[in-house]
């Protein structure tokens, strides 16, 4: 009938329901069209706005919340795919084309994080995640080297296509998972003592357990993909996972696993994340759009940030 939406959710479990994961708007919000792929949409709250990533367009554009405008960012950017922010509020960008991790400056100069392993270059970062002892972790496929497309076609020198870790003091990179098809997405769990990472060939998401020394152990999956194909992930503040996959809309699972239900989304989702004052707008960057759904759960606080040891020089 006219005037009608589309469904925005599809309820897979009860407990979709009972969350009231389903409770907030009953339809999509197109903020932004033009991108030709838009990726890492991340929300800068001191500024209330959010900065995203148009990758073959080779820019990252900002759109203002108290005014809808959108604008550049910069350009060129270096085919930039996942963004976050570091415990200072300063922009972690993944530059496929670069192939290099950076960081934006509260100034405005760029810093590089990350650019090589072992003294080969990287593939092409493509998601980061900050932990609060202010070490960076950053998924390395090689998307952004198969073609032109989304970055400059090359042979990767590593070899691998792996996860790796900053160190906030040194920083060093290490090499902390391996044995991917397509890392690509990567979160914390809200108390920091697991990591997910998503991976887009093998199309699941592998979970590991975190310790103190920077190392990982596990890696079992901890779910499969079902309907679409998994690109990044988030965490909501009750524990549950949201997962961006493509072709199936944003997919929300319980913490022991179980698919509970469906945020549909016109398109290929490729990237999501919670923001807003009360971080319970989720934004959804896919195919050539930026859409937003102001939603009844709200996703995790920052961790506050680890304090300095006051005992190094």
């Amino acid at each position: 009938m006219p005037g009608e939406h589309p469904q925005v959710y599809e309820i897979l479990d009860d407990r979709f329901r009972t969350g009231r994961c389903q409770a907030g708007d009953s339809r999509l919000e197109a903020l932004f069209e033009g991108c030709r792929w838009a990726e890492g949409p991340v929300y800068v709250p001191a500024g209330r706005y959010l900065v995203w990533s148009d990758i073959p367009n080779d820019r990252l554009l900002r759109w203002d919340e108290t005014t809808g405008a959108v604008g550049v960012f910069r350009s060129p950017a270096g085919h930039p795919n996942g963004n976050t922010l570091d415990n200072e509020g300063r922009l972690i960008t993944c530059e496929q084309g670069n192939r290099r991790v950076t960081r934006t400056e509260h100034d405005g100069s760029v810093t590089v994080i990350a650019d090589r392993f072992e003294g080969k270059r990287l593939n092409s970062p493509n998601d980061a995640a900050v932990k609060s002892d202010g070490s960076i972790w950053f998924s390395d496929p090689d998307f952004g080297i198969a073609t032109d497309y989304e970055g400059h076609r090359a042979e990767s020198e590593i070899g691998a296509r792996n996860v790796y870790r900053v160190d906030p003091r040194t920083g060093e990179v290490r090499l902390v998972a391996d044995g991917f098809d397509g890392p690509n997405g990567l979160v914390f769990s809200p108390d920091e003592r697991r990591l997910y990472v998503s991976d887009s060939r093998a199309n699941h998401i592998r979970v590991f357990d975190v310790h103190d020394d920077g190392t990982l152990t596990g890696g079992e999956v901890f779910a499969a993909c079902r309907i679409g194909n998994f690109d990044n992930i988030r965490f909501d503040d009750a524990g549950r996972l949201w997962a961006a996959a493509m072709h199936g809309g944003v997919h929300c699972y319980d913490p022991d696993g179980t698919l509970l239900g469906r945020v549909l989304v016109p398109g290929t989702v490729a990237n999501i994340r919670f923001g807003g004052a009360k971080r319970n707008r989720m934004f959804i960057a896919a195919d050539t759009t930026l859409y937003s759904l102001v939603m009844s759960v709200t996703g995790t606080p920052p961790l506050p940030a680890a304090r300095p040891d006051r005992t190094r020089p």
